[in-house]
């Protein structure tokens, strides 16, 4: 029996959490003792962990990296809350001194490595321990394990990090994961010392669960009586997913003459103001509809015409697998790792990454019917298991028995 530790932040609704979930939920309980370490117990997705895997108790000083500052204060975590601020304040000197505009990983690097001194250790020994959500710090130093594991689920191309900082973290797994091939080379451009150590695992699905929870009609979902042409889109309203460049988009098809397009978008996130914001101005609140956040997002993909991904950077999106599971038509921008999510013309349709590459590629598609049944064919034809995703991880946590259960 492997006993096995796994850590992330917490079950907000977000694809990492989803893949997680989906992940522990096709594990072999039989071979594996699995404790799940949460910074916080909370979110929506946490009725979808099994009851298999041992949730460990929350443990006060992780759970602040969820607080604001001043909850942080008030929480009386004094040390971690001055580690905090000098967290932000360096990485604002950190990014003019290097003109860096986006420097959130930058801060989440220093607010870590500031904060390890007043970190507790976790009292348990493991054969196994996986830090699931970057930044991995805690599991490379604050567990102990014979092996450890991180897993990478975004292009590190796209992202500004303190290399240095970050190698010696690396340095402390003796496996890095990535969720793509793209994923597993734009992490190696940045740490090219590290290739011996980095292996591919794609996020584990289930179609048989996604394709039971599409057909549920308990909710209310407005996209069913829309006779519009309803195009959607399942993410964090955030600027990697491009949420904005999809208003300007449907503004743009709009000016062209397609009145008959809706866009529903589900999710929620710190972009929210700002989207609506463009909404209202370009007049589009009856045609750009945020839904908002949903635990269940399937029957609004079941209903959909062409699923859209108009991000500007991902890893691998699990969102447009679901929605291939569901025999749906996807349509997703060009970044850099788009090659390794959808076969353009195949499966899917690869956009350029921009307002009138969206618009060109929804007009497209919207226009040409043959194409987008042709794509939604494929993949209502096309098996999504993964199953074998799975045995890549037991192989790689070195796992004695080589026969699992799928």
């Amino acid at each position: 029996m492997t006993k096995l530790l796994i850590s992330s932040f917490d079950m907000e609704v977000g694809g990492v959490e989803r893949s997680l979930a989906g992940m522990l939920n096709q594990f072999d309980y039989d071979n594996h003792q699995v404790d799940l370490l949460l910074y916080r117990h909370q979110g929506d997705f946490m009725g979808l962990l099994p009851d298999r895997a041992n949730l460990l108790a929350e443990v006060a000083q992780y759970a602040t990296f969820r607080y604001s500052i001043a909850e942080t204060f008030r929480s009386k975590h004094y040390g971690i809350g001055v580690t905090r601020l000098l967290s932000k304040i360096i990485s604002g000197i950190y990014g003019k001194l290097r003109s860096i505009s986006e420097i959130g990983y930058i801060q989440q690097q220093f607010m870590w490595k500031l904060a390890l001194p007043f970190l507790p250790k976790l009292n348990l020994e493991y054969d196994v321990a996986i830090s699931y959500l970057w930044p991995h710090y805690f599991v490379a130093e604050k567990v102990k394990a014979k092996r450890k594991i991180a897993w990478i689920h975004t292009d590190y191309s796209t992202v500004d990090t303190d290399i240095k900082m970050d190698l010696r973290m690396w340095q402390s797994f003796d496996t890095i994961i990535a969720v793509s091939d793209a994923c597993r080379d734009a992490f190696l451009a940045k740490y090219g010392s590290l290739a011996d150590r980095v292996k591919v695992v794609e996020n584990i699905v289930s179609p048989e669960s996604i394709q039971s929870q599409a057909s549920t009609a308990e909710m209310v979902n407005p996209m069913r009586t829309d006779s519009r042409f309803k195009l959607l889109t399942v993410a964090r309203l955030s600027h990697a997913k491009g949420i904005d460049q999809a208003v300007l988009a449907l503004k743009t098809l709009r000016e062209r003459g397609y009145g008959r397009i809706a866009w529903y978008v589900v999710g929620y996130g710190g972009d929210e103001a700002e989207i609506r914001r463009l909404i209202a101005e370009h007049n589009l609140t009856d045609h750009f509809i945020l839904l908002g956040k949903q635990t269940n997002p399937y029957p609004f993909m079941e209903a959909c015409d062409l699923y859209v991904q108009p991000s500007r950077y991902e890893g691998k999106a699990v969102t447009v697998t679901e929605a291939q599971i569901l025999g749906k038509p996807v349509l997703i921008t060009n970044y850099t790792t788009a090659a390794s999510q959808v076969n353009h013309g195949v499966d899917g349709y690869i956009a350029e990454l921009s307002v009138e590459g969206l618009a060109d590629g929804i007009e497209e598609l919207y226009s040409n019917d043959a194409v987008r049944h042709g794509l939604a064919q494929y993949c209502g034809a096309h098996s999504f298991h993964n199953r074998d995703e799975l045995r890549k991880l037991y192989e790689l946590m070195g796992s004695k028995r080589k026969e699992y259960a799928s």
